[in-house]
C-alpha cells in the first residue's frame, strides 16, 4: 500500500475515533439527572464513570501513537542515521 493512501487512512479513523470518544465523554459530564431522582449522584460513582469514559481514550492515544511509531520508523530510523552521521 503506498504511504500515503496508509497515513489517509490512519488520519480518518483516528479523526472518527477522535470525535466518538469526545461524544462518549461529553455525553458522560453533561448527564442530566432524571427528574424521579431526589437525591444527587454520589460523587464516586460519578467520578468511576468519568475514569471508564477517559481510560478507554487514553488507552486508544497510546495504540495510535505506537501505531503512527510503528509506520513511520523508516523515516524516524533514516533522520536518526543522517543526524548521527553529520
Amino acid at each position: 500500500m503506498p504511504e500515503a493512501a496508509a497515513d489517509l487512512i490512519f488520519w480518518i479513523a483516528f479523526a472518527c475515533c477522535a470525535i466518538a470518544q469526545l461524544a462518549i465523554i461529553r455525553s458522560v459530564l453533561l448527564v442530566t439527572p432524571l427528574e424521579s431522582r431526589t437525591e444527587p449522584m454520589p460523587i464516586s460513582r460519578r467520578a468511576t464513570e468519568v475514569a471508564w469514559a477517559v481510560l478507554p481514550a487514553v488507552i486508544l492515544g497510546i495504540v495510535f501513537w505506537m501505531t503512527w511509531r510503528a509506520m513511520h520508523t523508516h523515516i524516524l530510523g533514516a533522520s536518526l542515521v543522517a543526524m548521527v552521521s553529520r
